[in-house]
């Protein structure tokens, strides 16, 4: 009688075992189909069918010179220089992947990374305006009944 170990070697459990392998593979990005390095390829004017209307509007009328200097900067930039902007209107375009842009928010500069995901959108987006409001006790002109707030 032969020895027996620990290990079981059934064809079913080698099923079960090659069933819990999971291909971890990443997947890669596409836009309405292309992949990234397509998508940097092509001009603007090829770009546009792939767009939503209002961008694909927008981008149609023109830049303003503010859009065009920021993507003039982006273009010279190299990916680990940070670019400041004030230009919130400026939609993402696959040249600005892998850079960082700061973005004004009205009161600082908010720090983006641009990631293949923000293709399409508005710099303004990532950049909120407005804080969550954070409430604390009584002010200065605060009534002698209102400085007495339970701790709760």
């Amino acid at each position: 009688m032969a020895k027996k170990t620990g290990f079981r070697s059934s064809s079913r459990s080698r099923r079960k075992r090659e069933r819990k392998k999971i291909d971890v593979r990443k997947k890669e990005f596409r836009y309405h189909g292309l992949t990234l390095e397509e998508l940097k390829k092509l001009p603007i004017d090829e770009l546009l069918p792939l767009f939503p209307s209002r961008i694909r509007r927008t981008l149609k009328r023109g830049l303003t010179p503010a859009q065009n200097k920021l993507l003039e900067d982006i273009k010279n930039a190299k990916e680990g220089n940070i670019i400041k902007t004030h230009c919130r209107d400026m939609i993402i375009l696959p040249e600005f992947i892998g850079h960082s842009i700061l973005i004004h928010d009205g009161k600082e500069f908010q720090r983006v990374n641009i990631q293949p995901q923000m293709i399409g959108h508005y710099l303004g987006e990532f950049a909120l305006t407005r804080k969550k409001v954070k409430h604390t006790g009584p002010g200065v002109g605060a009534t002698r009944s209102s400085k007495f707030m339970p701790l709760k």
